[in-house]
């Protein structure tokens, strides 16, 4: 709203100072310090409107050390990060921006998702929550929205450029072409590293139906991404911690292939208007560092399914917009192990469980940042290494750029 109101006041009566607000980097700091603000002083208020309320976390005696003495902590914390995200977003952000307008309906529809999960956990006295197909139901809701849009609004494309062609008054012209609702993303290590959805079925379905293939990506990457965070949020400051450096990294890939200088230099797909999601992952940042000011240990509040939904699907969404999709693996490997270390427990329990009659396990216990628990690490260290694996896989996702 800013954006506009200082681009009116520019524009018409070239207001002194006006024209910074035209800057990517000061609406991404300013984003960046007002979320800070949201959610480390308006926060106390939040978690004090959630403990009058009574909306605490109701703990199950799993044996881990120091777990019973939480019980009763605020948890849904989630409208904290949504709060600090959402306000900055809708001031500084150009909301006319189809990326910006995606990343908005993710953030809602994810936290509504997580918030009815929360809702029927504390106050109807159901342990399950939501059940779980409709969560499924929500998710590809969302996955089938953002496959469409990708697929089919006009002011999704890619810029291809050509080889120059030389004028005799102007030297060499730069040829470009853009394509609109490509079906293609980026393939991290390997040097010619375009790949098209359609060759998934060997060129088998016509192109025009590529978008099928595509969305159903789609909705399989924000199940996923979204359901690992989640399955993340099980200690003080491990999901929001780890969502932050996730976004800082794709804020990062988002600024370089929005802008068409470092996108030729890099010989990356250069994504025209993706820029502007640089303004809201700084604005998620800023929500993720503020949030950590009560969730880091010991916790005053909890995210919930509220925050932690809403994290991995606005992390999903960011990485399709700019063709990052299949870069997750490397970029959320904590989310992934988190996810596996469950699937493989669950799976090799009932297998063990049906051959021999008695249920093994491969973990002490699942996800795997309760395995470590039950080692003996306390969630403190636990959550810092976990933050430093994470530093480390953000690391090799930049690297990713030049490495092929």
């Amino acid at each position: 709203m800013l954006y506009y109101l200082f681009e009116y006041l520019d524009k018409q009566f070239n207001f002194p100072g006006a024209g910074v607000f035209q800057y990517l980097s000061f609406r991404a700091l300013s984003c960046t310090i007002l979320s800070l603000i949201i959610g480390a002083v308006y926060g106390s208020k939040i978690i004090d409107f959630l403990r009058r309320k009574q909306v605490g976390e109701s703990i199950r005696d799993l044996g881990l050390v120091g777990q019973m003495e939480k019980k009763g902590t605020p948890t849904m914390g989630g409208f904290i990060l949504l709060a600090a995200l959402l306000i900055p977003v809708l001031l500084f952000a150009n909301l006319t921006n189809v990326y910006i307008i995606l990343l908005i309906i993710t953030a809602v529809w994810t936290g509504m998702i997580g918030f009815i999960d929360d809702y029927i956990k504390k106050f109807k006295n159901n342990k399950e929550g939501l059940a779980g197909r409709f969560k499924i139901i929500g998710q590809v809701g969302l996955g089938l929205i953002v496959g469409l849009t990708l697929s089919f609004n006009e002011n999704v494309k890619i810029r291809v450029y050509d080889k120059p062609l030389l004028s005799s008054t102007l030297g060499e012209v730069q040829q470009y072409r853009d394509i609109v609702n490509p079906m293609i993303t980026n393939v991290p290590f390997l040097k010619n590293n375009e790949f098209d959805y359609n060759s998934v079925l060997f060129g088998w379905l016509p192109d025009e139906y590529t978008w099928i293939i595509y969305t159903i990506v789609a909705i399989f990457i924000i199940t996923a991404v979204s359901n690992g965070a989640n399955i993340t949020d099980g200690i003080d400051g491990l999901a929001a911690g780890t969502s932050g450096i996730i976004v800082l990294t794709l804020g990062v890939l988002a600024y370089l292939s929005g802008n068409v200088k470092f996108a030729q230099y890099l010989n990356i797909m250069y994504i025209p208007n993706s820029g502007e999601l640089v303004v809201f992952c700084a604005a998620l940042i800023g929500a993720c560092v503020g949030f950590l000011w009560y969730n880091a240990y010991p916790a005053q509040v909890f995210m919930g399914d509220t925050g932690s939904l809403m994290l991995g699907g606005v992390i999903a969404v960011i990485s399709l917009a700019i063709r990052k999709e299949l870069l997750i693996p490397v970029l959320c490997g904590v989310f992934l192990a988190e996810s596996l270390s469950v699937i493989l427990q669950v799976s090799y329990f009932k297998y063990t469980k049906k051959r021999f009659g008695e249920g093994r396990r491969i973990l002490l216990m699942s996800p795997l940042h309760h395995h470590f628990q039950k080692q003996g690490y306390h969630e403190s260290k636990i959550v810092t290494r976990f933050w430093i694996v994470g530093i480390m896989l953000a690391i090799l996702s930049l690297v990713t750029l030049k490495l092929r």
